[in-house]
Protein backbone atom coordinates (compact mmCIF):
# COMPACT_ATOMS: atom_id res chain seq x y z
CA UNK A 1 0.00 0.00 0.00
CA UNK A 2 0.92 3.20 -0.71
CA UNK A 3 3.30 5.10 1.88
CA UNK A 4 2.84 2.40 4.51
CA UNK A 5 6.68 1.85 4.88
CA UNK A 6 9.39 4.35 5.94
CA UNK A 7 13.17 3.93 4.84
CA UNK A 8 15.60 4.01 7.54
CA UNK A 9 16.66 7.60 7.89
CA UNK A 10 15.32 11.29 8.40
CA UNK A 11 16.87 14.52 7.28
CA UNK A 12 15.65 16.85 10.11
CA UNK A 13 16.29 20.56 10.77
CA UNK A 14 15.36 23.14 13.48
CA UNK A 15 14.25 26.73 13.22
CA UNK A 16 14.14 29.27 16.45
CA UNK A 17 15.26 32.24 17.44
CA UNK A 18 18.85 31.39 15.30
CA UNK A 19 17.22 30.39 12.13
CA UNK A 20 17.70 27.58 10.92
CA UNK A 21 20.17 25.01 12.52
CA UNK A 22 21.13 21.68 13.13
CA UNK A 23 20.73 20.43 9.86
CA UNK A 24 21.69 16.49 9.72
CA UNK A 25 20.57 12.94 8.65
CA UNK A 26 19.76 10.51 11.31
CA UNK A 27 17.83 7.05 11.92
CA UNK A 28 14.29 7.43 11.84
CA UNK A 29 12.53 8.12 15.17
CA UNK A 30 9.49 9.33 16.75
CA UNK A 31 8.57 13.02 16.77
CA UNK A 32 8.72 14.56 20.71
CA UNK A 33 5.54 17.07 20.49
CA UNK A 34 4.70 19.44 23.58
CA UNK A 35 0.69 18.18 23.42
CA UNK A 36 0.33 22.35 23.18
CA UNK A 37 2.84 22.26 20.44
CA UNK A 38 1.16 24.83 17.32
CA UNK A 39 1.05 22.62 14.82
CA UNK A 40 -1.76 20.17 16.72
CA UNK A 41 -3.80 23.56 17.29
CA UNK A 42 -3.50 25.52 14.35
CA UNK A 43 -2.85 24.05 11.96
CA UNK A 44 0.34 25.25 10.73
CA UNK A 45 1.66 22.31 8.77
CA UNK A 46 3.45 22.08 5.35
CA UNK A 47 4.36 19.24 2.73
CA UNK A 48 5.65 18.43 0.05
CA UNK A 49 5.79 15.25 -2.26
CA UNK A 50 9.06 13.97 -5.07
CA UNK A 51 10.80 10.78 -6.24
CA UNK A 52 13.90 9.40 -6.90
CA UNK A 53 14.00 6.56 -9.31
CA UNK A 54 16.73 3.95 -10.32
CA UNK A 55 17.58 4.46 -13.53
CA UNK A 56 18.01 2.47 -16.87
CA UNK A 57 21.83 1.43 -16.74
CA UNK A 58 22.36 2.32 -13.46
CA UNK A 59 21.88 5.49 -11.15
CA UNK A 60 19.24 7.14 -9.38
CA UNK A 61 17.50 10.26 -10.15
CA UNK A 62 15.25 12.59 -8.54
CA UNK A 63 12.63 14.41 -10.73
CA UNK A 64 12.40 18.29 -10.32
CA UNK A 65 13.39 18.68 -6.85
CA UNK A 66 14.38 22.29 -7.39
CA UNK A 67 10.65 22.70 -8.34
CA UNK A 68 9.34 20.89 -5.66
CA UNK A 69 11.43 23.32 -3.36
CA UNK A 70 9.82 26.76 -5.07
CA UNK A 71 6.26 24.71 -4.34
CA UNK A 72 6.99 24.33 -0.63
CA UNK A 73 8.07 27.54 0.06
CA UNK A 74 5.17 28.91 -1.91
CA UNK A 75 3.12 26.94 0.80
CA UNK A 76 5.36 27.96 3.56
CA UNK A 77 4.75 31.66 2.53
CA UNK A 78 0.63 31.38 2.71
CA UNK A 79 1.07 29.63 6.26
CA UNK A 80 3.16 32.34 8.03
CA UNK A 81 6.43 29.73 7.99
CA UNK A 82 9.83 30.52 7.80
CA UNK A 83 11.36 29.85 4.33
CA UNK A 84 13.44 26.95 4.03
CA UNK A 85 16.45 28.08 1.58
CA UNK A 86 16.38 26.25 -1.65
CA UNK A 87 20.02 24.35 -0.97
CA UNK A 88 18.75 23.47 2.64
CA UNK A 89 15.96 21.72 1.03
CA UNK A 90 17.76 19.76 -1.98
CA UNK A 91 20.79 19.10 0.74
CA UNK A 92 17.96 17.49 3.03
CA UNK A 93 16.39 15.42 -0.08
CA UNK A 94 18.99 14.63 -2.10
CA UNK A 95 20.65 13.40 0.88
CA UNK A 96 18.88 10.99 2.03
CA UNK A 97 18.35 9.81 -0.82
CA UNK A 98 21.93 8.82 -1.33
CA UNK A 99 21.83 7.55 2.49
CA UNK A 100 18.64 5.53 1.97
CA UNK A 101 19.24 4.28 -1.54
CA UNK A 102 18.91 0.95 -1.12
CA UNK A 103 15.24 1.41 -0.12
CA UNK A 104 14.54 2.83 -4.29
CA UNK A 105 12.47 -0.15 -5.89
CA UNK A 106 13.61 -1.33 -8.84
CA UNK A 107 10.20 -3.05 -10.22
CA UNK A 108 8.23 -1.71 -13.09
CA UNK A 109 6.31 1.14 -12.13
CA UNK A 110 8.24 1.85 -8.37
CA UNK A 111 9.94 4.35 -6.35
CA UNK A 112 11.00 5.93 -3.51
CA UNK A 113 8.62 8.67 -2.45
CA UNK A 114 9.98 11.79 -0.84
CA UNK A 115 7.91 13.83 1.52
CA UNK A 116 9.06 16.83 2.98
CA UNK A 117 7.36 18.78 5.57
CA UNK A 118 7.45 21.25 8.03
CA UNK A 119 5.12 21.71 11.35
CA UNK A 120 5.01 24.69 14.20
CA UNK A 121 6.90 23.11 17.17
CA UNK A 122 6.29 25.37 19.43
CA UNK A 123 4.32 25.17 23.21
CA UNK A 124 1.68 27.63 23.06
CA UNK A 125 -2.03 28.49 22.54
CA UNK A 126 -2.81 31.40 21.09
CA UNK A 127 -3.63 32.12 17.24
CA UNK A 128 -0.53 33.82 15.86
CA UNK A 129 2.53 32.37 13.65
CA UNK A 130 4.69 29.70 16.08
CA UNK A 131 8.21 30.67 16.92
CA UNK A 132 9.79 27.32 16.69
CA UNK A 133 9.62 24.78 13.51
CA UNK A 134 11.02 21.41 12.60
CA UNK A 135 11.46 20.85 8.63
CA UNK A 136 12.06 17.19 8.26
CA UNK A 137 12.11 14.60 5.05
CA UNK A 138 11.14 10.92 5.13
CA UNK A 139 11.05 8.45 2.65
CA UNK A 140 8.97 5.62 1.29
CA UNK A 141 9.33 3.06 -1.72
CA UNK A 142 6.14 3.00 -3.21
CA UNK A 143 4.27 1.27 -6.23
CA UNK A 144 1.55 2.53 -7.91
CA UNK A 145 -0.74 4.71 -6.20
CA UNK A 146 -4.16 3.57 -7.47
CA UNK A 147 -5.02 -0.12 -7.03
CA UNK A 148 -6.12 0.37 -10.38
CA UNK A 149 -2.85 0.80 -11.77
CA UNK A 150 -2.80 2.43 -14.96
CA UNK A 151 -6.17 1.23 -15.70
CA UNK A 152 -8.79 3.76 -16.03
CA UNK A 153 -10.29 5.57 -12.87
CA UNK A 154 -13.49 6.60 -11.90
CA UNK A 155 -14.36 10.00 -10.23
CA UNK A 156 -17.31 11.30 -8.69
CA UNK A 157 -17.81 15.34 -9.37
CA UNK A 158 -19.24 17.10 -6.47
CA UNK A 159 -21.21 19.62 -6.21
CA UNK A 160 -22.17 19.68 -2.85
CA UNK A 161 -19.55 20.32 -0.25
CA UNK A 162 -16.39 22.65 -0.67
CA UNK A 163 -12.20 22.11 -0.78
CA UNK A 164 -11.18 25.49 -1.14
CA UNK A 165 -12.66 28.93 -2.10
CA UNK A 166 -11.20 31.97 -3.38
CA UNK A 167 -8.46 33.75 -0.54
CA UNK A 168 -8.69 30.30 1.01
CA UNK A 169 -5.73 27.83 1.54
CA UNK A 170 -6.51 26.09 -1.77
CA UNK A 171 -2.78 26.33 -3.84
CA UNK A 172 -1.10 24.94 -0.22
CA UNK A 173 0.11 21.89 0.40
CA UNK A 174 -1.02 21.37 4.06
CA UNK A 175 -3.15 19.22 5.92
CA UNK A 176 -5.90 21.34 6.58
CA UNK A 177 -6.55 21.36 2.62
CA UNK A 178 -6.78 16.93 2.85
CA UNK A 179 -8.93 16.44 5.86
CA UNK A 180 -11.42 18.96 4.14
CA UNK A 181 -11.36 16.46 1.52
CA UNK A 182 -12.16 13.33 3.27
CA UNK A 183 -16.16 13.41 3.61
CA UNK A 184 -16.45 13.72 0.28
CA UNK A 185 -14.05 10.86 -0.64
CA UNK A 186 -16.03 8.83 1.35
CA UNK A 187 -18.94 9.31 -0.20
CA UNK A 188 -17.59 9.13 -3.15
CA UNK A 189 -16.13 5.79 -2.12
CA UNK A 190 -19.48 4.79 -1.41
CA UNK A 191 -21.14 5.12 -4.33
CA UNK A 192 -18.22 3.34 -6.48
CA UNK A 193 -16.20 6.01 -7.66
CA UNK A 194 -12.41 6.42 -6.81
CA UNK A 195 -11.63 10.35 -5.88
CA UNK A 196 -13.46 13.11 -6.10
CA UNK A 197 -13.47 16.16 -8.72
CA UNK A 198 -14.16 19.58 -7.22
CA UNK A 199 -16.21 22.17 -8.47
CA UNK A 200 -15.79 25.63 -7.59
CA UNK A 201 -16.98 26.72 -4.10
CA UNK A 202 -19.22 29.34 -5.47
CA UNK A 203 -21.45 28.14 -8.38
CA UNK A 204 -20.49 24.02 -8.52
CA UNK A 205 -20.13 25.01 -12.38
CA UNK A 206 -16.74 24.67 -13.11
CA UNK A 207 -14.11 21.92 -12.30
CA UNK A 208 -10.88 22.39 -10.35
CA UNK A 209 -9.21 19.91 -9.33
CA UNK A 210 -8.86 15.69 -8.49
CA UNK A 211 -8.30 15.01 -4.54
CA UNK A 212 -5.13 13.99 -5.41
CA UNK A 213 -4.58 15.52 -8.31
CA UNK A 214 -4.50 18.25 -11.35
CA UNK A 215 -6.93 17.36 -13.99
CA UNK A 216 -7.27 17.40 -18.01
CA UNK A 217 -9.64 17.33 -20.92
CA UNK A 218 -9.35 16.16 -24.07
CA UNK A 219 -11.67 17.57 -26.71
CA UNK A 220 -11.83 16.65 -30.07
CA UNK A 221 -9.32 19.96 -31.30
CA UNK A 222 -7.51 21.06 -28.17
CA UNK A 223 -6.98 19.85 -24.13
CA UNK A 224 -8.02 21.89 -21.53
CA UNK A 225 -6.97 22.14 -17.52
CA UNK A 226 -8.33 24.70 -14.93
CA UNK A 227 -6.17 27.29 -14.49
CA UNK A 228 -4.41 28.04 -11.46
CA UNK A 229 -6.76 31.20 -9.62
CA UNK A 230 -5.61 30.32 -6.20
CA UNK A 231 -8.09 27.64 -5.34
CA UNK A 232 -6.55 24.74 -6.62
CA UNK A 233 -2.74 23.09 -6.51
CA UNK A 234 0.35 24.41 -8.80
CA UNK A 235 1.08 20.59 -9.29
CA UNK A 236 4.72 19.49 -10.56
CA UNK A 237 3.22 17.04 -13.09
CA UNK A 238 0.42 19.49 -14.32
CA UNK A 239 3.68 22.10 -15.41
CA UNK A 240 5.45 19.04 -16.52
CA UNK A 241 2.80 17.80 -18.87
CA UNK A 242 1.76 21.08 -20.14
CA UNK A 243 5.58 22.00 -21.20
CA UNK A 244 5.55 17.87 -22.96
CA UNK A 245 1.63 19.17 -24.77
CA UNK A 246 3.89 22.25 -25.94
CA UNK A 247 6.52 20.59 -27.08
CA UNK A 248 4.55 18.24 -29.18
CA UNK A 249 2.45 20.98 -30.11
CA UNK A 250 -0.83 19.99 -29.25
CA UNK A 251 -3.39 23.31 -28.61
CA UNK A 252 -3.54 23.36 -25.22
CA UNK A 253 -5.80 25.77 -22.87
CA UNK A 254 -5.39 26.80 -18.98
CA UNK A 255 -8.96 28.23 -18.95
CA UNK A 256 -12.42 27.47 -16.78
CA UNK A 257 -14.01 24.24 -18.18
CA UNK A 258 -17.46 23.92 -17.25
CA UNK A 259 -19.02 20.79 -15.91
CA UNK A 260 -22.15 21.13 -18.61
CA UNK A 261 -19.92 21.68 -21.14
CA UNK A 262 -18.04 18.18 -20.59
CA UNK A 263 -21.68 16.63 -20.20
CA UNK A 264 -22.71 18.46 -23.69
CA UNK A 265 -18.94 17.24 -25.33
CA UNK A 266 -19.85 13.68 -23.90
CA UNK A 267 -22.92 13.86 -25.82
CA UNK A 268 -21.88 15.11 -29.45
CA UNK A 269 -19.11 12.91 -29.51
CA UNK A 270 -16.46 15.90 -28.73
CA UNK A 271 -15.33 14.49 -25.29
CA UNK A 272 -12.24 12.27 -26.13
CA UNK A 273 -10.47 12.01 -22.93
CA UNK A 274 -9.92 13.05 -19.17
CA UNK A 275 -7.16 11.94 -17.21
CA UNK A 276 -5.34 13.21 -13.95
CA UNK A 277 -1.55 14.14 -12.89
CA UNK A 278 0.30 13.63 -10.08
CA UNK A 279 3.18 12.85 -8.03
CA UNK A 280 1.89 9.60 -6.70
CA UNK A 281 -0.42 8.75 -9.59
CA UNK A 282 1.70 10.01 -12.53
CA UNK A 283 -0.75 9.98 -15.35
CA UNK A 284 -4.52 8.35 -14.45
CA UNK A 285 -7.08 8.03 -17.12
CA UNK A 286 -10.86 8.49 -16.17
CA UNK A 287 -13.33 5.90 -17.27
CA UNK A 288 -16.68 7.21 -16.09
CA UNK A 289 -17.71 10.55 -14.07
CA UNK A 290 -20.83 10.46 -11.96
CA UNK A 291 -22.81 13.72 -10.47
CA UNK A 292 -25.74 13.91 -8.69
CA UNK A 293 -27.68 14.40 -12.49
CA UNK A 294 -26.60 11.10 -13.46
CA UNK A 295 -22.68 9.87 -14.91
CA UNK A 296 -21.26 9.27 -18.24
CA UNK A 297 -18.77 7.12 -19.92
CA UNK A 298 -15.42 8.74 -21.36
CA UNK A 299 -14.77 7.79 -24.64
CA UNK A 300 -15.11 3.87 -24.71
CA UNK A 301 -13.86 3.60 -21.11
CA UNK A 302 -10.25 2.00 -21.85
CA UNK A 303 -6.75 4.42 -21.84
CA UNK A 304 -7.17 7.45 -23.99
CA UNK A 305 -4.14 7.50 -26.50
CA UNK A 306 -3.18 10.74 -25.17
CA UNK A 307 -2.79 9.20 -21.51
CA UNK A 308 -0.89 6.28 -22.88
CA UNK A 309 1.68 8.65 -24.45
CA UNK A 310 2.29 10.81 -21.73
CA UNK A 311 2.36 8.11 -19.57
CA UNK A 312 5.34 6.70 -21.64
CA UNK A 313 6.61 10.08 -21.98
CA UNK A 314 6.83 10.94 -18.59
CA UNK A 315 8.12 7.42 -16.69
CA UNK A 316 10.60 8.06 -19.20
CA UNK A 317 11.75 11.11 -18.72
CA UNK A 318 11.12 10.01 -14.89
CA UNK A 319 13.81 6.44 -15.40
CA UNK A 320 16.21 8.53 -17.70
CA UNK A 321 15.27 6.51 -20.75
CA UNK A 322 14.04 9.76 -22.86
CA UNK A 323 16.21 12.82 -23.93
CA UNK A 324 16.13 14.94 -20.84
CA UNK A 325 15.37 18.59 -23.20
CA UNK A 326 13.97 20.52 -19.81
CA UNK A 327 16.96 18.96 -17.67
CA UNK A 328 14.05 17.62 -14.89
CA UNK A 329 16.24 15.06 -13.95
CA UNK A 330 18.95 15.17 -11.07
CA UNK A 331 21.10 12.25 -11.33
CA UNK A 332 23.10 11.34 -8.15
Amino acid sequence: MFGKVISSHMARATYDARGWHDAEIARVEPLALSPSAAALHYGQTAFDGLKAFRLQGGGIGVFRPERHARRFRQTTDRLCMPAVPIDMFLNAVLGLVRIDREWIPSSKDSSLYIRPTMIATEAFLGVRPAKEYLFYVIASPVSAYYAEGFSPVRIWIERELVRAAPGGLGTAKTGANYVASLLAAERAHERGYTQVLWTDATNHETIEEVGTMNVFVRFRDHVATPPLTGTLLDGVTRDTVLQVLKDWSIPTHERPIRVDEIIEASRTGDLVEVFGTGTGAVIAPVSHLGWDGGSLQVGDGAVGELSKRLFAEMTGLQRGTIYDRHHWLTRI
